[in-house]
């Protein structure tokens, strides 16, 4: 990979917490940022599109499916890229394009001319930059912190996005009722332009002298092969890919139908809406902050299904969900996977940059936002034409069975027989 940032001294052995090392500090900043906005564009956006393009509950999904879209479209060509290019500015250039698209939706609606095709064409925009920024980001913890901190980074990186979805939705729900859909974006804007700010002042450490050298630059198709090649190789690698894609499909399904749900089924006002994501969050935000006690206590590799199997039953709680107090069962249920997307996503993130080769690892990790949010858009479709047919209830009855049943690719692999990933399973360089 070419780079022109300015570095930093190479990366030296553990010596202290991660909330001293600067660069962590600043990625961590800019992480939290970064989520914070489509959190809050979470709530909102289906709310312009309900309450000011009164748009149908297919039409609401669509909305969702766009915006997970350019996973499957451009994943695979975005790892190849991030591994040519200097990650750092690509991150940077990738939030500037999404503050410029999101501030184009309020202007656009002050005056007069907001059409819900229009809503289509930033949201697939927004998505294309952020798909780039994601798979230049997910390399940059490992070149920031010594390897033995990676778990414990991922963790923190985990409760900050927990944190982030904990404060996103209420404060969208607020911003909405307080001062209209489409002006509250303008927190989503201020959300990219701080990412962009803690970006420009990280630094990434440089290679060791001894590290080994970069790879040539291999043909585009070639570079491609050696991703999926090393995927197919690694049995746990494929199974946590599989698990990851099916998780996705059918979460994704309930959360494009949520909103929906709850404001038509529940008969929620809007603050309430955003009342219940917040509170559904703080599972993640705990298992965030605990991870790497309970990975130390549970094992870093049988972590990884026990974090799938145990919450399952907890998912049936939203479709449980009543009007009035009863809505509260819907953020139970959400705590419950909330909890499970951030232990599983620490502990399978972490295992997969300790297996993989630096030089593979934006290639890979292209791999696994193709298939595995690749299936998103298709999910978000899935829960949208279901429900139309079936109705909203029905239809979160079956992606609350969906999501606990992926756990069934974790339970039955070699990770099934193990405490901890292999000392010696561990990338070169």
């Amino acid at each position: 990979m070419t780079s022109t940032s300015p570095q930093s001294p190479p990366v030296e052995a553990p010596a202290g917490s991660l909330w001293r090392n600067r660069n962590f500090l600043l990625l961590w900043c800019g992480q939290g940022a970064g989520t914070l906005g489509p959190r809050v564009a979470l709530i909102v956006l289906p709310l312009l599109a309900l309450d000011t393009l009164h748009a149908s509950t297919f039409q609401v999904s669509l909305l969702t499916s766009l915006g997970w879209l350019p996973y499957l479209l451009f994943s695979l060509p975005a790892g190849i890229l991030a591994d040519r290019v200097d990650q750092r500015k690509l991150m940077i250039v990738c939030d500037l394009g999404r503050l410029l698209l999101i501030l184009s939706v309020p202007l656009t609606a002050s005056a007069g001319r907001l059409t819900l095709w229009y809503l289509y064409a930033v949201v697939g925009m927004s998505g294309v930059l952020t798909v780039a920024f994601t798979v230049a980001y997910r390399g940059q913890l490992p070149k920031l912190v010594h390897r033995a901190q990676l778990v414990d980074g991922n963790g923190k990186l985990g409760m900050c996005e927990s944190l982030a979805e904990l404060t996103g939705p209420g404060l969208g729900g607020v911003l909405a009722g307080a001062i209209g859909a489409s002006r509250a974006l303008f927190a989503n804007v201020l959300t990219y332009a701080l990412s962009a700010l803690t970006l420009g002042l990280m630094r990434v450490p440089r290679a060791p002298a001894d590290a080994p050298a970069a790879p040539e630059r291999v043909p585009f198709r070639a570079a491609l092969r050696e991703g999926f090649g090393f995927v197919r190789r690694e049995p746990v690698l494929l199974k946590l890919l599989l698990c990851t894609s099916v998780s996705n499909f059918f979460v994704t399904a309930a959360h494009a139908i949520a909103v929906t749900f709850m404001v038509r089924e529940l008969h929620a006002p809007t603050s309430a809406v955003g009342l219940v994501f917040t509170v559904g969050s703080v599972g993640g935000l705990l298992a965030g902050a605990l991870a790497s006690r309970i990975a130390r206590r549970v094992g870093t590799a049988r972590i990884i299904w026990v974090s799938m199997l145990a919450p399952g039953p907890l998912y049936f709680l939203m479709p449980l969900a009543a009007p009035s107090w009863g809505v509260l069962l819907y953020s139970a249920g959400l705590a419950a996977l909330a909890a499970n997307s951030t232990l599983f996503n620490v502990a399978s993130l972490s295992y997969r940059q300790l297996v993989t080769p630096p030089a593979l690892l934006s290639r890979v990790g292209a791999v696994y936002l193709w298939i595995a949010y690749g299936v998103i858009p298709l999910g978000s479709l899935f829960g949208g034409v279901l429900a139309t047919g079936a109705g909203l209830r029905p239809t979160l009855w079956i992606c609350a069975l969906g999501m606990w049943s992926a756990a069934l690719f974790v339970v039955c692999s070699p990770l099934r027989s193990l405490r901890d990933v292999p000392a010696g399973h561990a990338a070169a360089g």
